[in-house]
Order: C-alpha cells, then structure tokens, then sequence
C-alpha cells in the first residue's frame, strides 16, 4: 500500500515542483512503484517529467471532477514513474468543486483505487492554501515541506504549520510532518545558515539531514523534461535527491519494523 506524501509550501519559489519530480524520479530508480500526482493548474510537474501539458487525453482535473477514472488518467513517463498530469484545467476543477459536498475528499477518494499499485504517490501542490491543497494534505499520509532559508519563510512555515493542525482536527487525524527540506541552499550566506540552525532547533529530526544546493544543473533539467536525476545525478542537486529519496526509503523501513511485545516471566 502506497504512502502517499504531498509536497506543500504556500509560498512560491520554494521548490516545491522541482523536489516533487526529482523525489519521484529518484525514488524510481531505488527502484520503488511512484506515481506522481500534478494537482498545480501550471502544469510544471508534467512537463519536468517529459509529458506535454497541452496534449493530454485526461488529466487530474478530469478525476477530480469524476468525469474520468484514475488508473485511464495516468500515464507513464521516460523515467519509471508513472503520471497523473495536470495543466490549466485545474482553475475551472477547482471552481466547479467550490459548492460541492464533501469537495476536499476528492483525491483522497480518487486515489484509493490506485493506491495498492504503488509504493509512494507523491502530490505536487500549488503555491497556496486553496481547495486543490486542501485534497492533497486530506489524501495524504504526510507532508514534506521544502522551503528556503531566509526570514520570510519561517513565516510562511508557521502558516502552513497551523493549517496542518486544523486540517488534523477536521480532515485528517493521521496527517504527519514527513520532514522539512532545506532548498537552494547557499552556505555563503550567513543568514541561511542561521535560519538552517533555528529550522533544526525546532523541528529536529523532522527536519532532513539533506540540503538541496543551489545547481545550475537542476535548474536546466526541466527545460529537457528530465529530471536532475535523468540528466545529471552526478551533479551536486542529482546526488541531493538520491540522498533525499535514501532518507525517505529509510525512515518507511523504519514505520514498517514489526513492533516488538515485551515478554513477561
């Protein structure tokens, strides 16, 4: 049965695109089942993964409004990992779903038909706390936040945090924090590494021992619709996310190890 993690800041430029298709990619090659959910109406998730936003037969938005069954929407990528692409449908879905009982269920219930086919669904969320957020933190098993270290986003942090709790109170009582993701790291910079001290001063070891860098080279991969892994895991952002997918794989071994019982003589 899959966890399914959504990759959520509501601040933009976080990278939150850019690690939703290199976890996804990356965890493929380990090699694990992944299917990548684009629930962001940019469409960037598709097109970093080589699939044409503007040529899809179906899309998430098609599911969500339950014109289109899950497993018909997905498709497969050049990379091992398989797609349920997103584009500039998802504004009207999001519309459309607006009056709609039960409206934040709909990819929680659209994902459970698929689920045992996989052993991670990853959710790349848009830049902000809206409805189509909301089905992906309902649906989730986990949050994986990615955020860059400088002051403003400490604040936004601490927004998306808040949400996550009230969300556990009404939603999803399950939710957990799968960890927070230090990206575009630049260890020049004395405030980063400040922010990156009070981050795990905090959170502790939710908090990942990876740090994604800033690197040329992952920001040229998704105009070859490859992720960093595809078109350079040698690079210093290629061996991130292999090292962000290791941590992921081992803290699931972990949540799997059979719980021992004390036994009493």
């Amino acid at each position: 049965m899959a966890r399914i993690i959504a990759i959520a800041n509501q601040k933009g430029g976080v990278g939150k695109t850019t690690t939703a298709v290199n976890l996804a990619a990356a965890l493929a090659r380990a090699p694990q089942r992944v299917l990548l959910v684009d629930l962001d109406a940019q469409g960037n998730a598709t097109m970093g993964s080589g699939i044409d936003k503007r040529e899809l037969a179906h899309s998430t938005c098609d599911v969500l409004l339950q014109e289109t069954a899950t497993r018909d929407a997905i498709v497969a990528t050049p990379e091992n990992f398989d797609l349920l692409p997103g584009n500039i449908d998802l504004t009207a879905a999001e519309i459309q779903l607006m009056n709609v009982d039960g409206r934040e269920q709909r990819l929680k219930q659209a994902l459970e038909s698929v689920r045992a086919d996989y052993d991670f669904i990853i959710i790349d969320c848009p830049p902000a706390l809206s409805l189509l957020t909301l089905n992906a933190l309902t649906a989730a098993d986990s949050v994986l936040v990615p955020m860059q270290c400088e002051y403003y986003a400490l604040e936004g942090l601490s927004a998306l945090m808040e949400t996550i709790q009230a969300l556990q109170a009404r939603l999803n009582p399950a939710l957990e924090i799968e960890g927070v993701l230090r990206t575009m790291f630049d260890v020049r910079n004395n405030l980063a590494n400040a922010v990156s001290a009070e981050l795990t001063a905090h959170f502790g070891d939710r908090v990942f021992r990876t740090i994604v860098p800033r690197n040329v080279r992952v920001a040229e991969a998704p105009s070859h619709g490859q992720s960093i892994v595809g078109y350079d895991r040698a690079s210093r952002g290629g061996v991130a996310y292999l090292g962000l997918a290791g941590e992921i794989l081992r803290r699931q071994a972990e949540r799997n190890k059979p719980v021992k019982r004390m036994e009493y003589v």
